[in-house]
């Protein structure tokens, strides 16, 4: 598969961790946490699989932790979609 694709939803709390990094964490350490995100996203487009269904949040879905966020994705025929990546958010974000 290896290839992935982020939602208009997942592009919007990227922006926001980052933005949240940088005014509290500064920029090195907050682009660091970034790439962390990167390199998951690689892992989860070479082997989606390998983390747990999340049935019971919202039908088709996966989650797996990412430093402390959790990443929701769904796994389509020639891609894994990110949808959502939600700090200590309620899982009522997943939608809005």
């Amino acid at each position: 598969m290896a290839r992935y694709k982020l939602s208009e939803l997942a592009r919007n709390d990227l922006l926001k961790i980052a933005l949240f990094g940088d005014a509290n964490f500064g920029l090195e350490q907050s682009d660091i946490y970034r790439e962390m995100f990167k390199k998951r996203f690689m892992q989860l487009s070479e082997q989606p699989l390998l983390f747990p269904a999340v049935e019971s949040i919202f039908p088709g879905y996966r989650r797996c932790v990412c430093g402390r966020h959790a990443i929701y994705y769904r796994i389509s025929e020639d891609v894994v979609e990110i949808m959502r990546i939600l700090g200590q958010q309620s899982l009522e974000r997943l939608n809005d």
